[in-house]
């Protein structure tokens, strides 16, 4: 059967109650790059007031509303009250995409602490994932939810005092009862550093990933298809993010709600890349990744719908089988392995032919490549090695298609 050292994909416990999905082969790591890069960066301090504007008029483009918010109440009233007794903020890096046009590279969390606290709501942590999903489906966070209480609470600082000192004047407040401080809140100042890569330029973003990459300034890493899904934003990846909330595909990897840090969208991406891309493959896995994203924005309506389509043709073959299929012997957790492998062996056919003909899938099947060696092989050290994805594709395919 599939080996411990498979990539396997569950759950835990991480930030609280927030979920975390596993890998162990750490080949999502993004790739250090050692290009030179002609930058240019320039430093701007926008107020408070012109921040909230630009997030809502689209010059921030925020991945917020694509990523979880992490942060608790209790941190994020800290950062309020710092800008509002005029202590330092960290700065905000922008990567400027166009004219008036930035994408956030650090500093989101910051931005939709100060965004929310304006607006005077804060998510409820228990209903993230719902908010992820509901932003999945609509493309963006709709004001009735923004306004339902039973999404969001109200945003009143919570900054309690150390044991015996006195609490912050602030505690309690929020924006709508600051008084004379509410003018002080908007006029304060931000710095936001913005980024503009002038070379190479036949790689106009590289640079972009590498300072998501290896910024740390917010105090939560970003995780590689975070950076992926904003860097590479498109309507591609808003169908992914639909897709990862079919219910078929939410229980066939054993989790109700997304990930927080994107890793089952990265799952879906890695699967799709390498149907459609695979002869192309080349390591490291991460830059594949990042290869396909670019060229995927490309895609038009047709051929989005067309994938679509694929996915849920073979989500129904899927329905055909136990999901045990699919999960690691020893710790039932999901086998990203495996379902790539799966995935590819029974829709490249139909992806060649512009068909939904996908493979049938049965467990009798499903059994004999978890239990081959030479898939076992390929699921060891250096998961992501070109022979070994091609060697897990190869097999799939012959044991899939033995009658």
């Amino acid at each position: 059967m599939l080996s411990s050292e498979d990539e396997e994909f569950g759950s835990s416990e991480e930030n609280g109650d927030q979920p975390a999905w596993f890998t162990d082969d750490g080949s999502e790591d993004i790739d250090a790059s050692f290009k030179e890069y002609d930058i240019t960066s320039s430093p701007n301090d926008f107020n408070i007031r012109t921040i909230v504007d630009f997030i809502e008029a689209g010059p921030f483009r925020i991945p917020g509303f694509q990523r979880n918010y992490v942060w608790d109440r209790k941190r994020a009233s800290k950062l309020i009250e710092s800008v509002l007794i005029g202590l330092p903020v960290p700065q905000i890096f922008l990567y400027e995409e166009d004219r008036n046009q930035f994408l956030v590279i650090d500093g989101q969390q910051r931005l939709m602490s100060i965004y929310y606290f304006v607006k005077g709501r804060f998510p409820r942590r228990a209903q993230r994932p719902l908010i992820r999903r509901i932003v999945a489906e609509k493309g963006f966070l709709p004001k009735e939810i923004l306004a339902d209480d039973a999404y969001f609470q109200k945003f009143n600082l919570y900054l309690p005092g150390v044991a015996g000192g006195q609490r912050s004047r602030f505690y309690g407040k929020n924006f709508e009862t600051l008084g004379e401080d509410q003018t002080t809140f908007n006029l304060r100042t931000i710095r936001n550093v913005i980024i503009k890569q002038n070379a190479p330029k036949e790689e106009r973003d590289t640079s972009i990933f590498e300072i998501f990459n290896r910024l740390n300034t917010g105090g939560v890493n970003l995780r590689p298809q975070e950076i992926r899904g904003s860097l590479y934003h498109s309507t591609f990846m808003d169908r992914l993010n639909k897709l990862n909330i079919e219910p078929v595909w939410r229980n066939l990897i054993g989790q109700e709600e997304p990930d927080l840090h994107a890793k089952d969208t990265e799952i879906l991406l890695r699967a799709i890349g390498l149907t459609v891309d695979g002869e192309n493959y080349a390591e490291p896995i991460g830059q594949f990744l990042n290869t396909f994203a670019k060229k995927a924005r490309a895609l038009d309506v047709t051929q989005l719908d067309y994938l679509e389509k694929l996915f849920g043709a073979f989500l129904e073959r899927v329905q055909g089988v136990s999901v045990d299929g699919f999960r690691v012997e020893r710790s039932g957790r999901f086998s990203i392995a495996m379902f790539e492998a799966v995935f590819r062996a029974a829709c490249t056919d139909a992806f060649k032919k512009k068909s939904l003909d996908v493979w049938p899938l049965t467990d009798a099947a499903l059994a004999k490549l978890k239990s081959d060696k030479k898939f076992i092989e390929a699921t060891k050290e250096g998961i992501g090695r070109a022979t070994h994805v091609a060697d897990r594709y190869a097999r799939a395919r012959e044991l899939l298609a033995a009658k």
